[in-house]
């Protein structure tokens, strides 16, 4: 059996990872609202994705506000759909 990545095999980060290969990129706004999440633990998930190479941030400015822009990169496309396809052996699909 294919191993699950351990890094996408968190809830929190499964669900930016999900989210990001719909869209072309999201806010921290927006992902914190559809995960439920705190800002805090979002940011640090965040970091660890784009450690990862898995997304890519984007840091600005929105008037005042900070803004950071994710979307997700090639390796992070490549690592979700190896992890689908670990988790149908798991489920003989």
């Amino acid at each position: 059996m294919k191993e699950l990545n351990p890094l996408l095999h968190s809830q929190l980060r499964l669900a930016v990872i999900s989210i990001l290969m719909n869209v072309e990129e999201a806010d921290f706004v927006y992902l914190k609202e559809k995960t439920e999440s705190t800002a805090g633990n979002l940011s640090v998930q965040l970091d660890k994705l784009s450690s990862a190479g898995y997304i890519s941030l984007e840091k600005g400015m929105s008037g005042k506000r900070p803004r950071t822009t994710c979307s997700i990169t090639d390796a992070g496309r490549k690592a979700f759909e190896e992890y689908v396809e670990a988790l149908k052996s798991y489920l003989n699909l």
